[in-house]
């Protein structure tokens, strides 16, 4: 089963991780589709192409964890590491949907920004070649957007707003709260691990 697990969740890698990077690889391209179909019309196959992906990255992964291919053993302190690489990424991934904060006005794109630290800190707490595949592609292409939109914003002179205290103290909070709702809750249920006891 390990041949065709890894098969289907690259496949689904493929298809998400590409409809999420068409913008940074092929923007010329993608306003071409858009123009020729319309707005709705690129929706739709985007929104087609996203789902199918996660659908097959997450059946992927999961037959994948049946029976895995152990690469390296992370030492038994790494997961409380990943939790707090974890909760600052729920912080950041918060950011991006508050206005005026200074995560906002620093980084330009938190989401992105916790998307790096969520694969990072999952790729050192897990050792396993279909964890390794997962969360490496999502830290890469995390890390290559960020850089495509950092570049792109430059380009465009666009500049963030001045964050204040009260909007960066919302961010906290509510990115903590979610962050410990889905670490001591939800991951158990959802994921099948329960990371922190």
């Amino acid at each position: 089963m390990r041949g065709p697990a890894m098969a289907i969740l690259v496949l689904g890698l493929i298809l998400f991780i590409g409809a999420h990077s068409i913008r940074m690889v092929a923007a010329p391209w993608r306003e071409a589709q858009i123009e020729r179909f319309g707005k709705q019309g690129w929706r739709g196959f985007f929104a087609t192409l996203s789902t199918v992906g996660i659908v097959l990255t997450v059946y992927g992964y999961g037959l994948a964890r049946r029976n895995p291919t152990v690469v390296w053993t992370p030492p038994f302190w790494m997961p409380h590491v990943t939790a707090l690489l974890t909760a600052i990424a729920f912080i950041f991934i918060t950011a991006a949907y508050v206005r005026g904060n200074h995560f906002k006005r620093a980084l330009g794109h938190p989401f992105l920004c916790g998307v790096v630290l969520w694969a990072f800190g999952h790729l050192l707490a897990n050792g396993t070649l279909n964890a390794i595949v997962l969360f490496g592609v999502f830290f890469i292409w995390a890390l290559l957007d960020f850089r495509s939109e950092r570049r792109r914003d430059r380009e465009a002179g666009v500049v963030y707003p001045q964050g204040t205290a009260s909007r960066d103290a919302i961010v906290v909070v509510i990115g903590l709260v979610a962050w410990a709702i889905f670490a001591f809750w939800l991951h158990g249920p959802l994921i099948g691990v329960r990371p922190l006891g």
